[in-house]
């Protein structure tokens, strides 16, 4: 009769580590199973996105207001088209601006957006007309070298 007891209680601290490390592992790739926030699609061109990636944060004032959800190339334009999935809670102008900045030194590149002053809010399918590409640090650095040597 022990042995079962003891059989049992090890099924459930076995199940509550499994049941843990899925939890877990959605909170680290930022999925949500409830689907239950509304949400708007808008999208942006960038002529560098760095690496930038799907699921990456949008973000406004630190707060994530949004998520990449697709990135494609544009064949007429040669830039990239980014959508993004914005929570409806979350107004934004028109003159929106959109800057692809980065966590730290070597940290997750995310989209930033400063809200512009206009009255007319972004609605579903609108672009953002105002973006900054990435900066990449290899050019950066290139362009140094380059400062440096014609010195």
């Amino acid at each position: 009769m022990q042995r079962t007891t003891l059989d049992l209680w090890v099924g459930i601290f076995v199940i509550i580590g499994i049941a843990a490390l899925m939890i877990l592992s959605l909170k680290v790739g930022n999925l949500n199973l409830s689907g239950s926030t509304q949400s708007y699609v808008i999208t942006g061109n960038f002529e560098n996105i760095g690496g930038l990636k799907v699921r990456a944060p949008v973000k406004s004032a630190g707060v994530v207001v949004g998520r990449v959800t697709n990135i494609q190339f544009s064949t007429q334009t040669y830039d990239a088209i980014v959508t993004m999935d914005m929570d409806s809670r979350f107004l934004f102008p028109k003159d929106t601006f959109a800057s692809i900045l980065t966590s730290g030194l070597l940290g997750e590149q995310y989209i930033g957006l400063s809200a512009g002053g206009e009255g007319v809010m972004l609605k579903e399918g609108d672009k953002i007309m105002k973006t900054n590409s990435a900066m990449v640090l290899e050019e950066l650095i290139g362009r140094f070298l380059f400062d440096k040597a014609s010195e």
